[in-house]
């Protein structure tokens, strides 16, 4: 299998952005806090990462579509510990 030069370059940029999220989906799993994230941010954020796997796929671009999915997923999942963890701290409050 070889790689064109923009699918070396897709493929590292994919890897990195992936990458970026799990060290805070981690975190936010492991300490449950999620009181300094922002939830209209991840929202937004999940929109435009699900809009791109969308191009992606319509352009049959696999570098886009497999850093999209995973970092949906990772996103998805902040976002759903977002709510999980607001709705607890409200009803402790």
């Amino acid at each position: 299998m070889t790689f064109s030069l923009p699918d070396l370059i897709g493929s590292v940029a994919a890897i990195c952005t992936t990458i970026a999220f799990v060290p805070q989906a981690i975190k936010t799993i492991q300490t449950k806090h999620t009181s300094d994230l922002s939830f209209g941010m991840y929202l937004l954020l999940n929109l435009g990462i699900l809009l791109w796997l969308c191009y992606g796929l319509l352009i049959k671009a696999l570098p886009v579509v497999l850093a999209n999915g995973v970092t949906f997923v990772f996103t998805m999942s902040i976002l759903i510990l977002i709510l999980k963890y607001k709705s607890k701290s409200k009803g402790e409050e």
